[in-house]
């Protein structure tokens, strides 16, 4: 038969656990016991040669002696050497009052004497006879002349960092760099650029402008539009040089090749056409895309096209044999924009799911997944001359260094959705975004220099001003925009414009992150 449980009234259980909760926590508030003083010593002393141990029996600064007599060198280009108290072999020093304050177990008095190495002793005797009135110069001036001591002697030279020669001595004894304060680091200065103006709008499609490229020779661009057509217009004149029909969509990417005469195309038909440009006509096309293709981009080095789309991957083509090389998988959504270089990592993508993944073209997968952006990439832009890139979203335009895409930077400002970048070699970045507005950003330190909002075609809507895409020629010296209001709209650098005209007007974030 089972026992009875003894109840307690509720007074009773609340006294006891007020009893054990006193028991356990009587240690905080009663008085402490007394510890151990031998315990303690040792305590302490660990502590002191754990912490201090390289500067704990440092020679300190004595108060200099009525008259030390220089003995004459030995040899000739030896240091001179002082008496420091008569009878007393030059090759001990006493150590004085300790720069720390001394614990249980360590007794340092003007009788302590420390046993030093003979190379050390002519440098430690002439320390020890500076006056304690000697200011911080005169003894960063005594530490460079010890060093030259040393270096007529043939002794060593210690290596001291920079900047540490004007704590030798200071304190009452020698610091090691460690101790110094660093210099608090400044944030940079922008560059001055000059402000682009339009200077030339094209008509000539009859759909959206959503792609750009420009040939190799800086002679004429092309264009992609929803109109289904590719145009060739003249750069330096802007009139229309060809145009080519063949995809049955909205063309979404465009790339001229510059190891051969070829023009390769994307469109929402999922095709992906060459086509040479000798015969202005398609001569191959590159099949595998289960949807829309957004995106391509050509390897620098390797006859090697990529592109990417709305099934969530990025395909490796061969130019030659159109081979699906590699199928890059592991994005979720649609992969908005790809980027080729010559060097690893060599594929750079972004995507819808909100990540940037750099893919290794070799292994054919992911290197990296950077997961920083919030909101959708739509685009992606390297850096022409640094080993750098940056990516675009609604929240926040981010800077990233190779190859391990360490973020470094956010420029943050232009709140709306950003379709395109372009970047140059003097640190221009461009960002084109879907309500027409474009900000132009100093790469280095993020500060956004102008802010342009172009008038759309006169009977267009005022809704129909988004930048779909833009791009630099490859003097770098004009910018193209293709827009939604069916126009390509041209900039360039105002001649007129001066750092008195249009002045810098930065202010720097306090919290923004110091850039290595």
């Amino acid at each position: 038969m089972a026992e009875e449980v003894q109840k307690h009234s509720v007074h009773t259980l609340v006294f006891r656990s007020l009893k054990r909760t006193h028991d356990m926590f009587v240690a905080d508030h009663a008085k402490p016991l007394s510890q151990d003083e031998k315990s303690y010593q040792l305590k302490m002393n660990v502590k002191l040669r754990a912490e201090y141990g390289p500067v704990l029996h440092m020679p300190t600064q004595k108060e200099v002696r009525e008259k030390a007599p220089q003995l004459p060198p030995a040899l000739y280009g030896q240091p001179p050497r002082y008496a420091i108290e008569q009878g007393e072999d030059a090759e001990y020093t006493i150590a004085g009052t300790h720069p720390y304050p001394s614990g249980p177990g360590i007794a340092l008095t003007e009788e302590t004497r420390l046993q030093r190495t003979p190379s050390d002793a002519a440098t430690q005797s002439l320390a020890l006879t500076l006056p304690p009135s000697q200011t911080r110069q005169e003894a960063s001036r005594t530490a460079a002349s010890v060093a030259d001591i040393h270096r007529h002697a043939g002794i060593a030279e210690r290596v001291v960092p920079p900047g540490s020669s004007s704590a030798f001595l200071d304190g009452g004894g020698l610091k090691g760099s460690a101790l110094m304060p660093k210099k608090a680091s400044s944030m940079p200065k922008p560059q001055w650029h000059p402000p682009w103006k339009l200077y030339r709008v094209i008509s000539g499609h009859l759909g959206w402008v959503r792609s750009i490229a420009v040939e190799p020779g800086n002679q004429w661009f092309v264009t992609g539009s929803a109109d289904r057509t590719i145009k060739i217009w003249e750069l330096a004149t802007g009139k229309l040089k060809l145009s080519l029909t063949g995809h049955i969509s909205t063309v979404r990417g465009v790339a001229v090749s510059s190891r051969s005469p070829y023009l390769f195309s994307c469109g929402e038909d999922k095709q992906i056409k060459c086509w040479d440009l000798e015969y202005n006509k398609v001569i191959r096309h590159y099949h595998g895309h289960l949807s829309a293709a957004y995106a391509l981009d050509l390897h620098p080095t390797i006859d090697v096209l990529v592109t990417c789309g709305r099934d969530a991957t990025a395909r490796v083509w061969d130019i030659r044999t159109k081979a699906n090389v590699h199928t890059l998988t592991g994005h979720t959504n649609t992969v908005a924009d790809v980027k080729c270089q010559a060097v690893e990592p060599q594929i750079i993508t972004g995507s819808h799911d909100c990540t940037v993944r750099l893919w290794d073209l070799a292994a054919g997968k992911s290197r990296v997944t950077l997961t920083n952006h919030k909101k959708s990439v739509r685009s992606v832009v390297l850096h022409p001359r640094q080993y750098t890139f940056a990516s675009a979203s609604p929240d926040n335009i981010k800077q990233w260094k190779f190859p391990d895409g360490v973020f470094f930077q956010n420029l943050s400002g232009h709140n709306a959705i950003i379709n395109c970048l372009a970047l140059n070699s003097d640190g221009v970045l461009v960002s084109g975004a879907d309500n027409g507005t474009m900000h132009l950003w100093d790469w280095r330190t993020g500060y956004n220099f102008q802010r342009i909002h172009a008038a759309v075609q006169p009977g267009s809507l005022d809704s129909e001003s988004g930048i779909f895409a833009c791009a630099f020629d490859h003097s770098e010296s004009r910018l193209i925009t293709a827009e939604a209001d069916k126009t390509i709209k041209l900039y360039k650098e105002d001649d007129t414009a001066s750092e008195e005209t249009h002045p810098i007007n930065w202010k720097p974030e306090i919290l923004k992150r110091k850039r290595f």
